[in-house]
Parts: structure tokens; C-alpha cells; sequence
């Protein structure tokens, strides 16, 4: 296994793991911002108006995304058993 293939194996795995969070990185951020607005119009500075709505929007997204985040995560381990071999410098 050369510095080439742990680097290329590297990147796989964080590009993987920025394409599974987004989602729920994005919905977070953007269920957040849109409360904190709400509490800036209003003036309601109460903790949990901000807890418990993304919380909600979270498990939404992970319900909605999970299928594909199970997928994508089954195909980049798969990949990696199948280059086994050839990483291992035994093909």
C-alpha cells in the first residue's frame, strides 16, 4: 500500500463523510436560523423554542435520508473490500 493509495482513501472517507452530514447539518442551520429570527421579531428568548424544533427537524431528516446515507455508506465499504487486493499489493 503506497502514501498515494492512504491518501486517495483518505479523501474518499472525508468527502463521504461531508456528502452524509450535509443534510443534517443543513437542516439544523436552517431551522436554527429561521427560529432565531423568529426570536429576534418577537423578542422570546426562551432555550428550548430553539431545542426542540430542530431536534424534530433532525430526526425528519435523518428518517428521510437515512436509505441513502445506509446506501452510501454499504457501497464506499464494499469498494473498499473489493481494492483490498490490490492494496495489499496481491493482485
Amino acid at each position: 500500500m503506497s502514501d498515494a493509495d492512504v491518501t486517495e482513501i483518505a479523501m474518499h472517507t472525508m468527502l463521504l463523510a461531508a456528502k452524509i452530514a450535509a443534510p443534517i447539518l443543513l437542516t439544523a442551520l436552517l431551522v436554527g436560523f429561521l427560529i432565531s429570527l423568529f426570536q429576534a421579531a418577537t423578542q422570546i428568548q426562551e432555550q428550548t423554542l430553539s431545542f426542540v424544533p430542530k431536534m424534530v427537524a433532525v430526526a425528519i431528516a435523518l428518517l428521510v435520508t437515512g436509505n441513502w446515507v445506509l446506501s452510501e455508506l454499504v457501497s464506499f465499504t464494499n469498494g473498499l473490500f473489493a481494492d483490498l487486493p490490490r492494496l495489499l499489493g496481491r493482485s
